[in-house]
């Protein structure tokens, strides 16, 4: 990794770590991007509780909750692939929330340069690479069925993990659920989210 000085975001007290510079050898490169993806297993998701869950855990609930559905004109693996990438660039950037102080035009600019640097810098643009980094930009575009479908559950598994810390701790998460339930779009998806409502009374 680059030992140059880390990036600081402006208006925030967040700090990056530098990108990755390639050594030029494929293969070191690729090793390093596969090690990268192990902060997504250690960075915890923000905005809740100390000890949240992590970016990876985040990710995987919604790659399962993708195979639930029984929509037939979804494509069904692309969702599912786009649910484990679309929080990929937060390997680099973390976990930014509103509440940080950061626009949400630069929020934009940091996981765009990730993304790039993990693709092209460190995957070499290697067709697999840029399979990734087009879901990753459809998900972001949220133009398509399969991105307005993600964008959804990613909304859910929020809700599903406010009701569970309420559970556990004894919280009042509303506002978690005011700012997902009410969002949801997808007749299926929405069915779960009025169920999972349902729960809290």
């Amino acid at each position: 990794m680059d030992g140059s000085k880390l990036e600081v975001a402006a208006s925030s007290n967040r700090v990056f770590l530098p990108l990755y510079v390639p050594t030029g050898d494929a293969s070191i490169d690729r090793l390093a991007f596969f090690h990268v993806l192990e902060r997504l297993k250690t960075q915890k998701r923000t905005g809740w509780i100390p000890n949240a869950e992590s970016i990876s855990d985040h990710m995987y609930r919604m790659a399962i909750l993708a195979m639930c559905t029984s929509d037939n004109t979804l494509d069904v693996s692309k969702c599912v692939m786009m649910a484990v990438v679309h929080d990929l660039a937060e390997a680099q950037v973390g976990d930014i929330t509103p509440r940080e102080g950061i626009s949400k035009q630069e929020k934009r600019r940091l996981e765009a340069e990730a993304m790039h640097n993990f693709v092209h810098d460190m995957l070499h643009g290697s067709p697999a690479a840029l399979r990734i980094e087009a879901i990753w930009e459809e998900y972001e575009e949220g133009e398509t069925n399969e991105a307005k479908f993600v964008k959804d559950l990613d909304r859910l598994e929020m809700a599903l993990q406010a009701r569970e810390y309420e559970t556990a701790h004894a919280m009042d998460l509303q506002s978690f659920f005011d700012s997902s339930l009410p969002h949801l779009r997808h007749p299926e998806v929405k069915q779960w989210g009025e169920t999972l409502a349902q729960t809290r009374h």
